[in-house]
């Protein structure tokens, strides 16, 4: 029990947090994504800065940083950006027309 305790924490996760008033997503990665959201909600971030507050609306654990680092490259591709769109619909970016 003792190791697989010790090896979580070297586990990365793929964190997607949402900012209600622009719609708008921040993908990241680390290896503690609720430290990583008071950062954020800190304003310790210079992309999220000006958009706090920043919700938590996902995550997966990944194992790896490799591997963390991989899928969150492609959540922030087109591809990926559909697939969060189908699997967390309520937080669509809302399409403007023209």
């Amino acid at each position: 029990m003792v190791e697989k305790m010790e090896s979580s924490k070297e586990e990365y996760s793929v964190y997607v947090l949402w900012w209600e008033k622009l719609k708008k997503r921040y993908i990241g990665s680390g290896d503690n994504p609720v430290d990583r959201l008071r950062e954020h909600k800190a304003g310790q971030s210079r992309f999220t800065r000006g958009g706090r507050p920043w919700v938590l609306i996902h995550t997966e654990v990944c194992g790896t940083k490799t591997a963390a680092l991989r899928r969150e490259r492609f959540l922030k591709s087109g591809v990926g950006r559909k697939w969060l769109d189908e699997h967390i619909p309520q937080y669509r970016r809302e399409m403007k027309d023209g």
